[in-house]
């Protein structure tokens, strides 16, 4: 009984943002706390095999990445389908594909973590008697938001959508309407509504919820998901927080990019990335090429070609190279701003950018997954969200956190002019941003603690282990 190992199956849903975490979840639980781990990967296409995420965890003890066959997409979505509804129906296509890969497995896991796009999933891990948990990839905020959604009557959802009064959330600071849930934005989409109330709905089912934050990052969400006179009696699971689960940098990273910072000041560069799936339209590309240029600020930015009316137009994509330099940026822009910028098309090592010596600031469009890589290097960030809860984050990192400078314009539809594009480059490159460099540097520390050996984040994981050591126990005394 003493040698029996767990073995934890973790299913992703497709898109890097989502493999990131997920991965890292599962390296941590194989290298930390001693489990055998399988991470299932979705995918439309077999490209994601080119990721250098997938391909090094490949190649870890204790770890096996295996992508289910691809999914046939056709049918399930078009060019008028939310990133939400378009993952979710993704997700249950592959239902079949993850039962038959279990099934087959010599030694079945005794446990399921699946994001929350995989909800579905929990109802495979009750066939094979698994335990069952949620990986929330982002903040413990949004969390609290997502199960409350699930759970506000017709009259409180109205007011807050079409009197656009704020949301109301037990324990929390209420969410103004410019920053909600893209859900709430404009005409309702009753396709993305009810898979918002769906997902909702399935993860208090869980076992336990686990969260990409920590301790002191979120206290007040976090003691409200566990008050059972707040949110505690809807979330009903235990919830878990295990962050910040962040790709590690490469040692000794040599590309063109990484090159040129090697040879910048110390805290110079303002870097610029929308993730791997925001985008801008054309207008905003060009007003944001002039404010980095009337800045007068050092700058490296990861460029994508504009797409109008989709600011997740590349969700699903993981290309991550193009020849030559982008042909969409203002005329003679790369003329005036070679001698200190450099533009990097369609993708950069964003993670070792952020950890270099020579970045002093990030505008970025505060997927977690960026905000927590920009929080553990100390980067304050110009908060500049598009999509999905990146408003709610931006709120928190410029009002509670205090590491961040945010647009006036809150519209999902308006385009920030260049002028005041330049302003906030300058308020984090300059002396006045020194205060938000500080609590970054704050954060930077709170966040190696919480996962550290004792720390807090690393002790939650400690519990997930030690019930799935239970739970295999329980099992073979059954057998």
């Amino acid at each position: 009984m003493q040698t029996l190992k767990p073995h934890a199956a973790l299913l992703a849903s497709p898109g890097i943002g989502h493999l990131i975490p997920v991965v890292e979840l599962g390296k941590r639980l194989a290298a930390h706390h001693g489990l055998n781990v399988t991470v299932f990967v979705v995918a439309s296409d077999s490209s994601i095999k080119e990721s250098p995420i997938f391909s090094s965890a490949s190649a870890l003890n204790r770890l096996e990445l295996v992508l289910l066959p691809p999914v046939d997409v056709s049918g399930l979505i078009n060019s008028t389908t939310s990133a939400v509804t378009q993952l979710a129906r993704i997700m249950r296509a592959a239902l079949p594909s993850l039962r038959a890969a279990i099934s087959a497995m010599r030694a079945r896991p005794s446990v399921i973590i699946v994001d929350i796009f995989g909800t579905k999933a929990l109802a495979v891990a009750e066939e094979y008697d698994m335990l069952k948990y949620v990986f929330v990839t982002t903040t413990a905020r949004f969390l609290a938001a997502f199960i409350h959604l699930a759970n506000i009557d017709r009259k409180t959802e109205q007011e807050h959508r079409i009197l656009k009064k704020p949301l109301q959330i037990p324990g929390l600071e209420p969410v103004r309407f410019e920053d909600t849930l893209n859900l709430f934005l404009d005409n309702i989409d009753q396709c993305l509504y009810a898979e918002y109330t769906r997902i909702g709905s399935l993860i208090p089912t869980a076992d336990g919820i686990l969260v990409n934050t920590w301790q002191d990052l979120e206290p007040s969400a976090l003691h409200a998901l566990g008050d059972e006179k707040l949110l505690g009696r809807v979330a009903r699971a235990p919830v878990y927080p295990v962050g910040p689960l962040v790709r590690p940098v490469e040692p000794d990273s040599k590309s063109k990019v990484m090159n040129w910072l090697n040879m910048q000041p110390v805290e110079s560069i303002i870097y610029v990335s929308f993730g791997s799936g925001g985008t801008l339209s054309t207008e905003q590309t060009a007003e944001l090429a002039w404010g980095l240029e009337l800045s007068q600020q050092r700058f490296l930015w990861a460029a994508r070609p504009p797409v109008d009316d989709d600011a997740s137009g590349n969700f699903l994509s993981v290309s991550n190279s193009q020849d030559g330099m982008p042909n969409y940026l203002p005329d003679g822009f790369h003329t005036r701003t070679h001698d200190r910028g450099m533009v990097a098309p369609m993708w950069a090592p964003q993670a070792e950018i952020l950890a270099h010596k020579s970045v002093g600031g990030f505008v970025s469009h505060c997927g977690w997954n960026s905000t927590l890589e920009s929080i553990v290097n100390g980067v304050p960030m110009v908060a500049w969200p598009l999509y999905a809860e990146q408003r709610m984050n931006a709120a928190m990192l410029v009002e509670q956190l205090g590491t961040a400078v945010r647009s006036r314009m809150r519209s999902a539809h308006g385009t920030i002019g260049r002028e005041e594009i330049a302003d906030m480059v300058r308020s984090i490159m300059s002396l006045e941003g020194n205060g938000m460099r500080t609590k970054a540097k704050e954060l930077q520390r709170a966040a190696a603690e919480a996962i550290r050996k004792g720390g807090s984040s690393h002790n939650s994981l400690t519990q997930v282990a030690k019930e799935c050591e239970i739970k295999l126990q329980s099992q073979a005394l059954g057998d």
